[in-house]
């Protein structure tokens, strides 16, 4: 959402975001898949409503749950979130620009209609931890390269010779895709994953490729909980994700 406090809100559509490890997001995309334009506009439209009646001001991102064609309402995050990537692939809009400008007093000056659905964007974000166990694992950066390409996106602070401090959260770099539908955003980011090289720290990379090639994700419309099995049968099981 972009609201500007002044009776002026839009939408910029939906993120799924229901690849999750002990609700913490690991994986994001927008659209989502099996939303359709209908409903979207119906979801869309009650957010902007609300941001106009409550008087809001700046980004913001509604939380729903989504089962059987109803959305149900979590909460707001009054922020620009960590998969605002995905929604600027999308869509071609600089959130943080925007933002900046509403927070200097500008009107909005992007109007609902020109808001257009492009392709496919998917987020993996990178964390400094083991992929299996999953604790975390400070250290040196000895060597980082990062992947690249058409439609391929990196945001980190990462450099050769970087420490990373175990005082605070494990991520440290967003590796995002866009492609012109969901299959070839999938095919770009299991490209970019194995283009990707941090080496002096384990990192979840080895896990986000396994869910890249993971068959109950590559359908989507997965639920909430859908990771988490798909851990636990491995390490029961002795098995990947396939």
């Amino acid at each position: 959402m972009l609201a500007d406090g002044q009776s002026n809100a839009i939408h910029l559509g939906e993120r799924d975001c229901s690849m999750q490890r002990r609700h913490q997001k690991v994986v994001e995309e927008a659209p989502a898949p099996g939303i359709t334009p209908e409903l979207r506009a119906q979801i869309g439209k009650v957010c902007v409503e609300a941001c106009i009646r409550i008087g809001y001001r700046g980004a913001g991102t509604f939380e729903f749950l989504f089962e059987n064609g109803r959305f149900y309402f979590i909460e707001m995050n009054t922020r620009i979130q960590v998969e605002h990537p995905v929604t600027e692939l999308i869509t071609g809009v600089d959130l943080v620009r925007e933002q900046l400008l509403i927070a200097s007093g500008e009107k909005l000056s992007i109007r609902q209609e020109d808001i257009k659905i492009n392709g496919h964007a998917i987020e993996c974000r990178i964390n400094a931890e083991d992929p299996d166990t999953f604790m975390p694992s400070p250290g040196t950066v000895k060597r980082f390269e990062g992947a690249g390409g058409p439609g391929v996106r990196i945001d980190t602070h990462l450099y050769d010779g970087y420490k990373i401090p175990p005082n605070y959260d494990s991520m440290i770099g967003k590796l995002i895709v866009h492609g012109r539908d969901r299959a070839t955003a999938l095919a770009r980011m299991r490209i970019a994953l194995g283009e990707m090289v941090i080496d002096g720290v384990k990192t979840n990379i080895p896990l986000q490729q396994r869910i890249m090639n993971d068959g109950g994700f590559q359908q989507g419309g997965q639920n909430i909980h859908y990771l988490e099995k798909r851990i636990a049968e491995r390490k029961e099981k002795g098995i990947a994700l396939t």
